[in-house]
């Protein structure tokens, strides 16, 4: 389902956007006024029967909770770790099953937009100022040109925004992240072969997502005749930074390399003249390691289509909270 969406009339003065990202262990919730992300609260989601419950919580921790109360939000949205079709929301990885027009009068708002968490991170681009990203590369953004975001995190979300008339954007929700990984080397090609005895599609996220860089790791290892340690994502990261193990750093520099590739191919089948952004909780903490890596080689890297990429600048997102920022263009706010 694609997400459509345009500014709506203000909110009255003083009145803050309810934001909450919502996964399936921790609701993060928050206050938005302007660009402006104020009183953070993280709760855990098992510590309430509902979604309803947890905001009516986190009002009160800040001392809104009461009708009337001045500064109170008279609109929310909220990202969810799941697919979104209709008023009845289902929660992937979580009991959580709400209805949204009634989780919206219970808490007393006047509009509730709930959307697919990473179709937020896509809607935040909009509202990124130039500190909130890093660009990778060279390029200049084509003014009103579609843009293409992908998120390596515990998955790989892929979306993108296509611009319409005045300021109104279209988020396109997919699952571009199960596509089918295709190698570009030899050594690529033997890693792959490795995971396909371990799976039966190797998908793009098999190898670029948190667990896709122990997926690299393990499998280059296996190739080179050595048994894996039981390392997780962050610790082959950490080591790979330090170059304290040869087949962290390789797993890696493939991962970056490997999401070079993917992210020109989305480049290429979305025309995302205006940008590709790239999101999630991996790449920002590899910084120079990552700016210094293929990845921008590999997304030009595409014969004759070098020439239509290379103009496409490439970046990485940086805020911390841009689900929050997506979310405050749903929601519609000034």
């Amino acid at each position: 389902m694609d997400t459509d969406l345009a500014p709506t009339p203000a909110a009255p003065a003083g009145s803050p956007i309810l934001v909450a990202d919502i996964g399936g262990t921790n609701a993060r919730f928050g206050l938005i006024d302007g660009r402006q992300v104020r009183d953070t609260r993280v709760l855990r989601c098992a510590d309430y029967a509902s979604i309803d419950d947890a905001a009516t919580a986190y009002l009160s921790a800040v001392g809104l909770a009461a009708p009337g109360t001045p500064g109170r939000p008279r609109r929310g949205a909220f990202a969810v770790a799941g697919p979104v079709t209709g008023d009845h929301v289902a929660m992937t990885n979580l009991v959580w099953e709400f209805s949204t027009g009634r989780v919206r009068d219970a808490l007393g708002l006047d509009r509730l937009a709930v959307i697919n968490d990473f179709t937020a991170v896509a809607l935040s681009v909009p509202r990124l100022a130039e500190e909130d990203r890093r660009q990778i590369g060279e390029g200049t953004p084509q003014p009103g040109a579609v843009v293409a975001v992908l998120g390596p995190g515990s998955g790989l979300g892929v979306s993108g925004l296509v611009p319409g008339a005045g300021e109104r954007w279209t988020a396109l929700s997919g699952e571009g992240g199960h596509v089918t990984m295709a190698p570009v080397s030899d050594r690529e090609s033997a890693v792959l072969g490795q995971l396909r005895k371990r799976f039966e599609h190797v998908s793009a996220e098999r190898v670029l997502s948190g667990p896709g860089i122990v997926n690299l790791y393990e499998a280059l290892s296996i190739l080179d005749g050595r048994e894996p340690a039981a390392l997780g994502p962050a610790r082959i990261a950490d080591a790979a930074l330090a170059g304290s193990e040869p087949h962290c750093v390789e797993a890696v520099e493939m991962f970056c390399a490997m999401l070079g590739t993917v992210a020109g191919n989305l480049a290429l089948t979305l025309g995302a003249r205006g940008g590709v952004y790239i999101a999630g909780g991996v790449v920002p903490k590899l910084g120079a390691f990552f700016t210094h890596s293929r990845f921008r080689k590999r997304f030009v890297e595409k014969g004759r289509m070098r020439d239509f990429l290379a103009p496409a600048p490439t970046y990485v997102i940086t805020h911390e909270l841009p689900a929050f920022l997506g979310l405050a263009e749903a929601a519609g706010a000034d």
